[in-house]
């Protein structure tokens, strides 16, 4: 079983990825030691979204389509449209 999972990092930008175990990973992410380069200055990181998928093939095809989508349609996929409609223009 694999996991797509999205990061809001703590600059409120999203780091998208895949796993077979997601708690281990989300702590990979915050402890700095096996995360990835682009969340290390970025910490720490909460979890917003998961989603289980069958294989690898099927979470690496779900995590390139997800990373190609612009920050608002994550924010729809995640369901927190409403904090980015709040902030002051």
């Amino acid at each position: 079983m694999y996991y797509l999972y999205i990061l809001q990092c703590s600059d409120g930008t999203f780091y998208t990825g895949i796993t077979t175990d997601l708690s281990r990973r989300v702590t990979e992410h915050n402890e700095n030691k096996l995360g990835a380069k682009y969340t290390a200055g970025r910490q720490p990181v909460k979890l917003v979204y998961s989603k289980k998928l069958k294989d690898r093939s099927s979470a690496l095809r779900e995590e390139a389509r997800v990373k190609k989508l612009k920050k608002v349609e994550k924010l729809e996929l995640i369901g927190n449209l409403q904090s980015i409609r709040k902030k002051p223009v």
